[in-house]
């Protein structure tokens, strides 16, 4: 059972809320966008699972734009005119619009231009942004700037129109901190009807028991040691030092599995993962439909059996038909993911030379 507690303060005449797990704030926002049969959400492809499996559980629809993986993940205007477009016409009713920037599990880091190009399309077409902006620290690229979506709704005179409703999303979980077992997080509302915010209180406040770890992280985060603390430069010394080791590990991964032939891997901008498309023999398809389960599935158990090495498939977070690939992770040392370029080459390998027989 999730538990989570929420208390909503007023910050620069905002709403803010603090919540134990930051899945419980999302669907708390999804269940009081009303989600019926005829509603719709539109979500990135490929997109984190938890946006389609709580839209499936509330009844509604998902509807998905496609990133563009030649041009590293970005975001094309056209292509969110065409899913609003067809959703239109088959009878939905497309009330919001999921953005998850740096992106999961595709680890780009959108240009400052389309973030402002996606709160100009929602205030246009009046969906609800849904912000996921929690890998924000997350960001190794030096020619990328994270710019968040409430930062773009300001430059772009939408906050102060109020022609925007805004919910963004942050956690301990990622960035720096890393502490998912503590489970803490926030949403803050912007632009949000009042009423739509009772709600939300009264979804928050009948999980009753409050997470105090996660509170505790939260507050860790949010207001760090300040210059002059006792445990201020430690702590910015163990920060830096975890986002260097980061910053490396996302070029050894990204480098590394890129540079193995039938990998193509676009380079990890930010968050902790890499999403390589991965060329699987027509043997290996045939043999994966035979068993019922996707080729990049029958791929990812056979990368767990022969190294040991653990990775999502990437059908679990949709892709364009006919792609295959994973998600990785680069979080274990930097010695153990350069072993890891190497296993994943290896097994590779023999991969294919197994199916083309």
């Amino acid at each position: 059972m999730l538990l989570y507690f929420a208390v909503s303060i007023q910050i620069f005449k905002l709403d803010l809320m603090l919540l134990f797990f930051i899945f419980s704030a999302q669907k708390m926002k999804f269940s009081t966008i009303y989600l019926k049969h005829v509603s719709g959400v539109m979500l990135p492809i490929p997109q984190y699972p938890i946006y389609s499996a709580t839209i499936d559980l509330l009844g509604g629809h998902k509807v998905g734009y496609y990133l563009d993986e030649t041009k590293g993940w970005d975001l094309n205007m056209e292509e969110l005119e065409r899913s609003l477009r067809d959703a239109k016409k088959r009878g939905i009713k497309v009330n919001s619009f999921v953005l998850i920037n740096p992106g999961n599990p595709t680890g780009q880091v959108l240009s400052k231009k389309a973030v402002q190009d996606i709160v100009k399309f929602c205030a246009k077409h009046k969906l609800v942004l849904l912000a996921d902006e929690v890998y924000q620290e997350n960001v190794y690229d030096d020619n990328a700037k994270f710019v968040s979506c409430k930062k773009a709704a300001s430059d772009t005179g939408l906050l102060k129109d109020d022609a925007i409703e805004l919910v963004s999303f942050h956690s301990t979980s990622k960035g720096l901190f890393g502490e998912c077992g503590r489970r803490g997080g926030y949403m803050e509302l912007v632009g949000i009807d009042p009423a739509v915010k009772d709600q939300i209180y009264k979804l928050a406040s009948s999980g009753l028991c409050s997470g105090l770890p996660g509170q505790i992280m939260m507050s860790l985060m949010v207001r760090g040691p300040k210059p002059g603390d006792v445990s201020y430069e430690s702590h910015e010394q163990e920060k830096a030092a975890i986002f260097a080791s980061l910053k490396r590990r996302s070029k050894i991964v990204s480098e590394g599995l890129n540079s193995i032939p039938g990998f193509s891997c676009q380079a990890a901008q930010g968050s902790m993962y890499c999403f390589p498309s991965v060329e699987i023999p027509e043997g290996a398809q045939k043999a994966a439909a035979e068993e019922g389960v996707p080729p990049d599935t029958l791929y990812a158990i056979s990368l767990l059996e022969n190294t040991g090495i653990c990775v999502v498939p990437a059908s679990g977070f949709g892709q364009k038909p006919g792609r295959f690939g994973f998600r990785t992770t680069f979080l274990p040392s930097e010695k153990e993911m350069e072993r890891a370029v190497e296993l994943f080459a290896k097994h590779h390998e023999e991969f294919c030379a197994k199916y083309d027989a």
